[in-house]
């Protein structure tokens, strides 16, 4: 009977305390975290803090030339460190140009050619994510000693094992898909209202998204400030739906166009919340050891959201310059020169190389990265241009850029060759009156394609008609006139 009560007694008090355990669960995963590796000590590892837009237009900055819009964070970030003229993601569109920016691999050298969307047949839906075969930039910086987060959008695959907590992210507040209501969350809600995931705490009810999204990221500096991190603030703003507060609103009420005044409240949410984090990083003391980079994922969607790319033509979803060639910054103080201006070709696809070799690591074989490290290009210790050569394939097109070269392949038409130095909108095609150029950025181009492997999945066949379409729209090359 004794024996009996005992048993009894344990079992109550296993139960007892794991129940106490599942229930404080996300708390212990935050003590880990903060437990792992030593405080910070002089000279120790930088800090990354990766800011990334969400299908913002070029021309939408004030330091692209927007009248309309005021950024005076972003603008700040660039005056203070190093802006590139020449910047260039490696998809038109979210979820391949994620792939790549966050392993610094060319996605479609490993199958993620498309955008993520339902599984189409013939195709496994295990498979329909960023592959399993690749590396983040968050779990090469794990294996090196650094506290990795994401806040925000994900958009790299909704199944448990594509998660952003087994892809190398010690903390995770956001969302899995590839956007997300501005003010509504719901228990149950699907597509835009799905709940936000939180593995460090309950989340609060959203109030603005963007806001959100600024907070979370402040407060995750905050934790880690003395260790060596990693920060993914992976905005949602300005991709759709077109949602503004309505103060924002307020502020740009001198728009007529009801939906670009909405998109311009939105770009500056955006850039009231790229303040905070870099205030956030001052305030801290942590400027002097913390590489900022801003981009957007690629170019605007001037057909959906009232973005604008000017001078460039085209829009996201095509491989115009308006579809891939970006605002890109870096900052960090101290290090890299104040107010500087790049001029050489650079890809997302150098910022995993750039991380990855400032933590310490080392690249001991070839193919763990297509980009390269830019730091030595930006200090002058490396006098040779970082990429001769950049390639793109996207569902119906591709493209190379060879130099001041470019040229685009499409199946309904010959090529399209344009000198980009002499002719940055694309207006003029050059294929038939430089021919022999036009061979040769066919052929390097076309060997490289078929070196490629099959993709891992596909979205809709309907994309296909769409981005051809988009070729042949009229796209605005200059700012408006108008404040």
């Amino acid at each position: 009977m004794k024996k009996a009560i005992i048993v009894l007694a344990l079992c109550w008090c296993f139960i007892s305390v794991s129940a106490s355990i599942m229930q404080d669960l996300s708390s212990s995963q935050h003590s880990s975290i903060l437990d792992k590796g030593k405080s910070r000590q002089a000279g120790d590892k930088p800090n990354f803090i990766l800011i990334v837009a969400d299908d913002l237009g070029f021309a939408d900055l004030g330091l692209t030339g927007s009248k309309q819009i005021k950024t005076p964070n972003i603008d700040r970030l660039a005056s203070t460190g190093v802006n590139f003229s020449e910047g260039y993601v490696s998809s038109a569109v979210c979820s391949p140009s994620r792939a790549g920016f966050l392993t610094g691999r060319n996605q479609v050298e490993f199958g993620h050619d498309n955008n993520l969307g339902g599984s189409q047949p013939g195709f496994d839906p295990q498979y329909l994510g960023l592959p399993l075969s690749q590396k983040t930039i968050a779990t090469r910086l794990k294996s090196l000693g650094y506290i990795t987060g994401l806040i925000g959008k994900w958009h790299l695959g909704n199944e448990a094992g594509f998660h952003p907590l087994k892809r190398g992210f010690d903390e995770f507040w956001g969302y899995p898909g590839g956007g997300h209501d501005y003010f509504i969350s719901l228990p149950q809600g699907k597509g835009y209202k799905v709940p936000i995931q939180c593995n460090y705490k309950t989340p609060d009810p959203i109030s603005y998204i963007t806001d959100d999204v600024g907070e979370e990221s402040v407060e995750f500096i905050e934790r880690h400030k003395d260790h060596p991190f990693f920060l993914f603030a992976s905005f949602n703003a300005p991709h759709t739906p077109l949602q503004a507060t309505e103060e924002d609103l307020e502020l740009y009420k001198h728009i007529k166009d009801i939906r670009r005044r909405t998109y311009a409240a939105m770009v500056h949410r955006l850039d009231v919340n790229v303040g905070k984090i870099m205030n956030s990083v001052n305030r801290l003391g942590l400027s002097e050891n913390t590489l900022i980079v801003f981009f957007s994922d690629n170019g605007g969607p001037t057909n959906t959201n009232a973005s604008l790319n000017a001078p460039f033509n085209g829009q996201k979803g095509i491989l115009l310059e308006g579809g891939i060639h970006v605002p890109f910054i870096m900052n960090w103080t101290q290090t890299l020169p104040a107010g500087a201006k790049y001029e050489n070709p650079v890809s997302s696809l150098d910022i995993a190389p750039t991380f990855f070799r400032l933590a310490g690591g080392e690249i001991q074989e070839e193919g763990v990265f297509d980009g390269i490290n830019l730091i030595p290009y930006i200090l002058g210790e490396n006098s040779s241009i970082p990429h001769q050569e950049l390639k793109w394939r996207f569902t119906i097109s591709a493209a190379i850029r060879d130099g001041d070269w470019k040229l685009i392949r499409l199946p309904d038409r010959l090529p399209m060759l344009y000198h980009l130095s002499s002719d940055i909108s694309e207006q003029n095609n050059l294929a038939l009156i430089h021919i022999e150029k036009t061979k040769e950025l066919l052929k390097k181009l076309g060997r490289w394609d078929v070196s490629l492997p099959h993709p891992v999945f596909l979205e809709g066949a309907e994309w296909k008609r769409r981005q051809l379409d988009l070729y042949d729209k009229k796209y605005q090359l200059i700012q408006p006139v108008s404040k």
